[in-house]
C-alpha cells in the first residue's frame, strides 16, 4: 500500500528545476497542494488507462516507465531518476495513459494534481517554457531509442542500453560498477531482445573483456570499446 508522509521533504530542493521559475505566491500553491508518497519495489505507481490526474516527481529512487506487449513481452520506455519529473504528458495531450510505470527499488514520490499544475501554467509562461523544454526533450530522446532500437543489431543495442544506464545512474565509488542492478530480463526488455540474447551477449562482453559480472552487477572495464560497439550498432 502507498503511503503518504508528511512533507518533511524540502521542495525548494527536490523541484528545484521547477522552483526557480515560480513566484513566492506560487511556490506556496505547490507546497500547499503537494503530496509525498512512498512505493515498495515493484510496486505500481500507474497503469496504462489510467486518468492522469497529477504530474510526479522522483524524490528518491528508480522508476521504470514500460508498455506490456506481444506475448506478455514488455518494453522499456525511459527510467526516471532523481530529479525527474514524469507522469504529466498524457494528461497535456489530454489521454489516457499509454504505458506503466513501476517503482524499481522503493521510491519516494512528490505528487502534484494537474489541475494546479495547469493554473499556474497559465499565470506564468517561464513554467510554460520549462515544460516545453522538458518534452522537447524527451520527444529527441524516444526519436533517437526508436531509431536505435529498431536497427541496430543486438550488441549494439545492449552496448547503448549499459551506456544509457551508465550516464543515467553513473557509477559506484569503484569507478566502474554501473548504479543500478537490473535483473537479464529488464535489461533485454530496455533493449529491445529476447532474455536469452541479452544473456548471451551479456556472456560474449565479459569474455571480450569489455565488461564483468557479478550477480546483478555490471562493471564496465573498457567504456572505449563498448561506446565503440554502440556507434557501430
Amino acid at each position: 500500500m502507498v503511503k503518504q508522509e508528511k512533507k518533511i521533504v524540502d521542495l525548494s530542493t527536490s523541484l528545484s528545476d521547477v522552483w526557480r521559475v515560480l513566484t513566492e505566491e506560487e511556490r506556496d500553491i505547490l507546497r500547499n497542494n503537494s503530496k509525498i508518497l512512498n512505493f515498495r519495489k515493484n510496486e505500481m505507481i500507474y497503469c496504462e488507462g489510467d486518468e492522469p490526474r497529477d504530474m510526479m516527481c522522483l524524490l528518491k529512487g528508480k522508476v521504470k516507465i514500460y508498455k506490456d506487449g506481444v506475448g506478455g513481452r514488455s518494453q522499456i520506455i525511459r527510467m526516471i531518476r532523481p530529479i525527474q519529473y514524469f507522469a504529466y504528458r498524457a494528461a497535456f495531450a489530454q489521454e489516457q495513459y499509454l504505458t506503466n510505470a513501476s517503482a524499481f527499488e522503493a521510491s519516494t514520490v512528490c505528487v502534484i494534481p494537474m489541475n494546479v499544475v495547469e493554473k499556474l501554467i497559465y499565470g506564468n509562461s517561464g513554467l510554460a517554457m520549462f515544460f516545453i523544454r522538458q518534452l522537447s526533450k524527451d520527444l529527441g530522446v524516444a526519436d533517437e531509442r526508436t531509431v536505435n532500437l529498431t536497427q541496430k543489431h543486438i550488441r549494439g543495442r545492449l552496448a547503448e542500453s549499459l551506456l544509457f544506464l551508465r550516464d543515467n545512474y553513473g557509477l559506484e565509488e569503484d569507478g566502474a560498477t554501473i548504479s543500478i542492478y537490473l535483473s537479464r530480463e529488464d535489461l533485454a526488455n530496455l533493449s529491445n531482445m529476447t532474455t536469452s540474447n541479452a544473456i548471451r551477449t551479456l556472456s560474449m562482453f565479459a569474455s571480450e573483456h569489455i565488461i564483468a559480472m557479478d550477480g546483478r552487477k555490471i562493471k564496465i572495464i573498457d567504456e572505449e570499446r563498448l561506446r565503440k560497439v554502440s556507434r557501430r550498432g
